[in-house]
């Protein structure tokens, strides 16, 4: 009995298979698969890829620093900042705002960064920050669109690409820029700066702090540098204006015994 039914038992079995789509055998004998596992020849070890060839790292005020010293004047300038590439603030604005006003000027205001009005019209301060600016110097005498040296003003701003949302310039961005900033004030050279704000201060004199600052004279690019609130600034606090009236006079004053 034992053995019919292991006839019948392996019959049901291989009618099972055939069923399930075995129906060929693959060798004539049983292959003990478990003895091939174990005298299967050990993977050869891989042989470690070179390693790839990493592409100098660039430095960007380095470059920056080439491209500005190469600038002869204000038009090469322009361009060498045009074609600078490594901002990625570049990316995103509309065009570069490089300046306004009389590069012959004796007065150049450094603001920060360009923000929607200026991203438009690629003029610096030409906003409410602008026209607030506008009336400051009205009241001293200055005009940006004046001719003449002595009542002209020339004004730039420490970025010239309109960072995204109007933020505030980064130090990587501030130190990428700064060769052509410097540059620029070497070109054009003013009798004296005037630092709109915390950005250009920290650009110009390597300090924030505007409250603490502003009314004190000090040297920036080689040059006399008062720091002044910025009009933005006035704007949302007018009491401020006061000590911003102060500088201007300051401004005057300096112009004066320059003469």
């Amino acid at each position: 009995m034992e053995s019919a039914l292991d006839f019948h038992t392996a019959k049901a079995l291989l009618e099972w298979q055939i069923e399930l789509g075995a129906d060929e055998a693959l060798c004539e004998a049983p292959v003990d698969r478990y003895a091939l596992e174990a005298e299967k020849p050990k993977a050869r070890a891989k042989q470690a890829s070179p390693a790839p060839v990493k592409a100098p790292e660039v430095d960007p005020a380095a470059e920056a620093r080439v491209a500005a010293k190469a600038a002869q004047d204000l038009a090469g300038l322009r361009a060498a900042m045009e074609a600078f590439d490594h901002c990625e603030l570049k990316r995103g604005a509309r065009q570069l705002v490089f300046s306004d006003g009389n590069p012959a000027a004796r007065v150049m205001i450094i603001g920060e960064a360009p923000g929607r009005d200026e991203d438009r019209e690629g003029r610096p301060f030409v906003g409410r920050a602008g026209q607030l600016l506008d009336r400051m110097l009205e009241a001293i005498g200055l005009d940006r669109a004046s001719d003449a040296p002595e009542t002209a003003v020339y004004i730039t701003n420490v970025l010239p690409w309109r960072p995204p949302q109007n933020r505030d310039p980064k130090p990587d961005e501030i130190a990428m820029m700064l060769p052509f900033l410097e540059r620029h004030v070497a070109l054009a050279n003013p009798d004296i700066l005037i630092l709109m704000g915390n950005i250009s201060c920290q650009a110009a004199l390597g300090k924030r702090g505007i409250t603490r600052l502003r009314g004190h004279w000090a040297e920036a690019f080689g040059k006399p540098a008062l720091p002044m609130f910025h009009p933005a600034y006035l704007l949302r606090t007018p009491q401020a204006k006061r000590e911003a009236w102060a500088d201007l006079l300051e401004v005057k004053a300096r112009l004066r015994a320059m003469s």
